[in-house]
């Protein structure tokens, strides 16, 4: 990845002149030492002290900027909010980051603390822990920063942040007003976003929003991406016996659940992986022109069956941005009775299977889940949302609970929107390179409730390394994307829409 991505950085500097290029790289050493300040913070995404104390951070480093803040209480977490003094005759951009955290296991990273950031350089197949003393001679754009949250997200709010501080040093005149709202529950699905967006979309009124969120294409090229799938999920249990028993005196005469769940399972797809639930695909189609946009992404077949040491993949589309253009149903994790070492000769009561929908703009999340429920009771199976009765036991010979999940829509803006083009023309004139364009990616940004309370079109425009281990242990920021972030932010600021 790294002899991918270093020319693009190289690039844009040729675009800049020498003393463009050492303000830029003050700006990134700034970043560096802020963004550790930051990371600091524990940001627990389930912690409300946490969200609590990196609010408190925001308001601080935001107001030090001149932005006007606010805390903005919703049914859950609050949301932060900040804005430039406003001018009627611009534009406005609204930016969208959020500055939760997964939760963290700290045995299963490679330093003591994962909120203490630490900097790594490339070792062979590995990476060597370096001091920051390191930086003040020079910053290598190939060393990284390990931590929780240095790319998702708060490396970009900080890359953000010392944008601001750039434009001010150069005196440069914004053309537009520029909005951001923090969220604080991105990483539990942001269940009161919906509601707190109609409750204060007077403040968030804008002309177009853009999410600084997720990596950029793989290829390390500047990425925009118009749209994101959706996702709901479904909880699927299947009953045996009313309690384990003895598989030895039982194991021919109960019925196992193991098989049962897994005999259902295995009817919603064929042997492509293609979901065979009747429905389930309607309404979706795909032009000459659509297609030919998705074949420019400069995705290598080979390089990611290999990546995910798979000889082949499904068949739900011919190449892999293709694929993501349908709703897909994943098992995203099984259960029943003991495994491994506490594996137990028995015949269990009960077996799960959590199911997530990946859902696209054609798609809605609560008609797919009543058709695999559908589905399951084409399977002879009685099904109810609540744990079976014994009257219901001994009154149906199959039986499955389902429970299901809120939904959380897609969204897919026009790829000729004009906001989007100038997205694209500002980054190609930035960084002398053809941009990516992602007409949906596969992963889930809930953005959906600014699009339809707002009436706005939104584009995502990533920052970080795609090998940046976001949600999971050693999660790291690529020194150069900050550089890439900085000019990235720069650029659109101060460049007026053509």
């Amino acid at each position: 990845m790294k002899k991918i991505l270093l020319p693009l950085i190289l690039l844009a500097f040729s675009a800049i002149s020498a003393q463009e290029a050492m303000l830029l790289k003050s700006s990134v050493r700034h970043t560096i030492d802020e963004l550790r300040d930051f990371v600091a913070i524990p940001n627990d995404a389930l912690e409300h002290a946490d969200i609590n104390r990196n609010i408190t951070w925001l308001t601080k480093k935001f107001n030090e900027r001149g932005f006007n803040t606010s805390v903005l209480p919703t049914e859950g977490e609050s949301l932060f909010f900040a804005a430039l003094p406003m001018e009627d005759s611009k534009p406005t951009i609204l930016f969208y980051m959020h500055f939760d955290g997964q939760s963290v296991d700290p045995s299963k990273w490679d330093q003591p603390n994962p909120y203490q950031v630490v900097l790594k350089a490339p070792d062979g197949n590995g990476w060597k822990n370096l001091s920051f003393d390191e930086l003040n001679e020079d910053i290598n754009y190939d060393w990284r920063l390990f931590g929780r949250s240095t790319s998702d997200d708060k490396g970009p709010i900080v890359m953000f942040l010392n944008t601001i501080d750039l434009l001010k040093k150069e005196n440069k005149a914004l053309p537009y007003n520029i909005k951001v709202i923090l969220d604080s529950e991105e990483e539990k699905s942001s269940a009161p976003l919906a509601k707190a967006v109609k409750e204060y979309k007077e403040l968030l009124k804008a002309d177009f929003l853009v999410i600084n969120d997720g990596p950029v294409h793989n290829s390390g090229k500047p990425t925009v991406i118009y749209g994101c799938r959706g996702i709901t999920t479904l909880s699927l249990t299947t009953y045996g016996p009313e309690k384990p028993q003895h598989s030895g005196h039982y194991g021919n005469y109960a019925p196992n659940p193991g098989f049962q769940l897994a005999e259902v399972l295995a009817s919603m797809k064929d042997t492509n992986g293609k979901v065979t639930i009747e429905g389930f695909y309607n309404g979706i189609t795909l032009d000459e022109a659509t297609m030919a946009i998705l074949k420019s992404v400069p995705d290598n077949e080979t390089e990611i069956k290999n990546n995910l040491q798979i000889k082949t993949p499904e068949k739900v589309g011919s190449f892999y941005q293709e694929a993501l253009q349908y709703p897909s149903l994943n098992i995203r994790g099984m259960g029943s009775a003991w495994i491994g070492e506490k594996a137990r000769t028995v015949v269990p009561e009960s077996a799960t299977a959590e199911i997530d929908i990946r859902l696209v703009p054609e798609s809605d999340g609560t008609r797919l889940k009543n058709l695999v429920k559908k589905h399951v009771e084409k399977q002879g199976y009685f099904v109810t949302a609540k744990i079976p009765t014994k009257e219901e036991r001994m009154a149906h010979n199959k039986i499955m609970t389902i429970t299901e999940g809120p939904v959380t829509n897609a969204f897919r803006t026009d790829l000729n929107n004009p906001y989007g083009k100038f997205l694209v023309e500002t980054l190609r004139n930035t960084f002398k390179e053809e941009v990516v364009q992602i007409r949906i990616m596969g992963g889930t940004v809930p953005i959906a409730p600014f699009i339809n309370e707002l009436k706005i079109p939104a584009f995502i425009v990533p920052m970080v390394n795609p090998d940046n281990n976001q949600h999971s242990p050693n999660e790291n920021l690529r020194i150069g994307q900050i550089a890439y972030g900085i000019e990235t932010f720069y650029s659109l600021l101060s460049t007026p829409k053509l």
